[in-house]
């Protein structure tokens, strides 16, 4: 398959009028969805936005490949556009972008589709054809363009030299990225063309859409001078154990090739110790330590959260004993679904355990994984609940990695049995006494307290609790702190206090509810793209999306998210004044018939947009 089986003329717009990254994301969109290659065009921008807050799809040498993998595409496609004047798209290199690809890939789609979207990187990385693409008169000649060049790569990969007459030195190279299709690619087409010209004899392993392609090999990893790990989510770094490994984001592999190249030839990298990098070893631009094994733990637990959280409110549409076949209310599918989403054995069950295991699994990689799971399950069993389950992680990922420093001292004939025989055994024992005999007792007495007081809440301190857990709902709009807020709701649920979850589902609609409603009633204050975005939020802020604000708060930050964090907190206030009750994690305005006073929560949601719409309305300057 070809990439202009994906790109037609109906997908190319030679003009942009767009002037911001916001704006120049929605022109493409809707190029995409008039051409009728999207089921659901705000899910699909709702998708391509989630990408843009994990890193910039702005590349750099004025281009952007924003991109998306989501069942809202209805046909895989590319949608092209061009800016002459060039636009601000938080670019690597700081650099407006010119050239714009929208990949669209469904959730479904075959490999043929994904390797076909990603063979574009390889083309994008030649000067002379991004020239060939800006100077283009016409459609039909940039599809033209891509033709002829997609058929030069590929003679190209025909004819390329073997690696017998390269250099000896041999460097491998790992890339990824979080979607898979763009960046990890272009990495790896630029490491391989800079290998190419400074006569190195590389390899490179892509871990994309479609799986693992290119997989080193242990004969290959034990020859090779150094590893290059380019990738913003988790590779398996166990087999490179003993190798000097340079360890970066996925960007840098596209934008500093040749200097990544020379440190792995010098060996200028520290030496990979089972799951932990040296001192000095942490990637540049990255961001590590107890956050990102936090939310490695978090982002693998939600599924379980979302799934089993609505399952187990729908059997309280029955009645809230009707799972209970004891109960006059019993309703068999209020059972059976009470049994497939409920703690005792059903997803909710997982909560902790799943926790725990992701958590040691970021910080040991796989060998930390089944401790984690074991010392998370007597965290759940004990009663320790989510705060057990923290300590259970992170104390089950430590454990490993010391068992990694002192099993390092082991003959070498005796490394095929550490993953498969001594880290589980010594992890799982070590682990579950420790948290048998000195953590779940304490803990158990903290979460009683902790939930005897979430249960006990009135007044004042449940006002103070909403405010504090609705205004951290749009601090960070989707980050740590909004993270933060969402598993103390969760952890609430957990404890069978239904109130807290309600101020954080509240405040976490409230930005995009509010600023929808300032470009609705305050049209001076904004521009007409800024108007067309805004209505979109009424969507986003209704499903519970609030990173539907984060365009507008990264264009006006002071503004918004100071206007953001006062409406949400009132949401959140008014919702535990309310005493209002939400048991479903997730869902927005859709699940608000779980809810028990259904009005006076869709009235702390308004009021709190009011106030974030009104201040942002009043305070914002007029649109130029």
């Amino acid at each position: 398959m070809k990439i202009t089986d994906l790109l037609r003329s109906d997908t190319v717009i030679l003009d942009l009028t767009s002037s911001t990254k916001e704006t120049v994301i929605n022109e493409l969109v809707d190029k995409l969805y008039e051409a009728g290659r999207l089921n659901d065009k705000e899910g699909y921008k709702a998708a391509i936005l989630k990408r843009e807050e994990q890193s910039t799809t702005g590349i750099g040498e004025g281009i952007a490949i924003p991109h998306a993998k989501t069942a809202a595409v209805k046909i895989p496609a590319i949608a092209f556009g061009r800016s002459t004047s060039g636009i601000d798209y938080e670019s690597l290199d700081g650099q407006p972008a010119s050239l714009f690809f929208m990949i669209a890939a469904s959730e479904g789609a075959n490999n043929a589709h994904l390797e076909t979207l990603s063979r574009l990187s390889t083309l994008l990385m030649d000067e002379k054809f991004r020239k060939d693409l800006l100077t283009a008169s016409t459609k039909e000649e940039v599809i033209s363009l891509i033709d002829a060049k997609e058929q030069e790569v590929a003679s190209e990969d025909e004819a390329e030299v073997s690696s017998d007459d390269r250099s000896a030195k041999k460097v491998l190279a790992v890339t990824a990225c979080p979607t898979g299709i763009a960046h990890t690619y272009m990495a790896a087409d630029a490491l391989k063309a800079k290998a190419k010209e400074m006569g190195v004899d590389i390899k490179v392993e892509t871990n994309g859409s479609t799986g693992i392609k290119n997989a080193l090999t242990e004969q290959e990893i034990a020859e090779a001078e150094a590893i290059i790990v380019a990738a913003d989510k988790q590779v398996e770094m166990s087999r490179f154990n003993g190798k000097p490994v340079i360890i970066v984001p996925v960007a840098q592999g596209i934008r500093k090739p040749e200097q990544l190249i020379q440190r792995a030839l010098d060996k200028d990298a520290p030496i990979y110790q089972g799951g932990k990098k040296e001192e000095g070893s942490k990637s540049e631009g990255s961001r590590g330590g107890v956050y990102k094994h936090l939310m490695n733990g978090v982002s693998n637990m939600l599924p379980f959260v979302v799934g089993g959280g609505i399952l187990i409110a729908m059997s309280f549409i029955f009645g809230i004993k009707a799972f209970d076949p004891k109960d006059p209310s019993y309703h068999p599918v209020a059972e059976a679904l009470m049994t497939i989403g409920g703690g005792g054995s059903g997803a909710f069950f997982f909560l902790v355990p799943v926790l725990a295991g992701f958590i040691a699994m970021s910080i040991a990689d796989r060998p930390g994984f089944a401790p984690g799971m074991v010392g998370g399950l007597l965290a759940a069993q004990a009663g320790a609940g989510f705060l057990g389950g923290l300590i259970a992680g992170f104390l089950a990922g430590y454990v490993v990695v010391f068992l990694k420093k002192v099993f390092d001292k082991l003959p070498q004939q005796l490394e095929g049995i550490k993953p498969v025989l001594l880290y589980p055994v010594f992890g799982i024992l070590i682990t579950g006494l420790i948290m048998l005999y000195v953590i779940n007792d304490p803990v158990t007495y903290i979460n009683s307290g902790l939930t005897s007081w979430l249960k006990g809440l009135s007044g004042t301190n449940a006002v103070l609790l909403g405010i504090i857990l609705g205004g951290m709902m749009a601090v960070d709009m989707g980050g740590p702190i909004n993270k933060a807020a969402f598993t103390f709701g969760i952890a609430a649920i957990e404890a069978g206090s239904l109130g807290p979850h309600a101020a954080v589902m509240a405040g976490g609609m409230v930005p995009p509810l509010g600023i929808a409603l300032a470009t609705t009633f305050f049209k001076n204050k904004f521009s007409e793209p800024e108007r067309k975005s805004g209505f979109t939020n009424y969507f986003l802020g209704a499903s519970f999306i609030t990173e539907g604000a984060i365009p507008f708060a990264a264009a006006d930050p002071l503004r918004v998210i100071v206007s953001s964090v006062i409406g949400a907190a009132t949401a959140g206030a008014l919702a535990m004044a309310f005493n209002v009750t939400l048991p479903a994690p997730h869902g927005g305005i859709f699940v608000i018939f779980l809810v028990n006073h259904k009005l006076l929560y869709l009235l702390s949601i308004l009021i709190g947009a009011v106030v974030t719409a009104v201040i942002l309305g009043v305070w914002k300057k007029k649109a130029e």
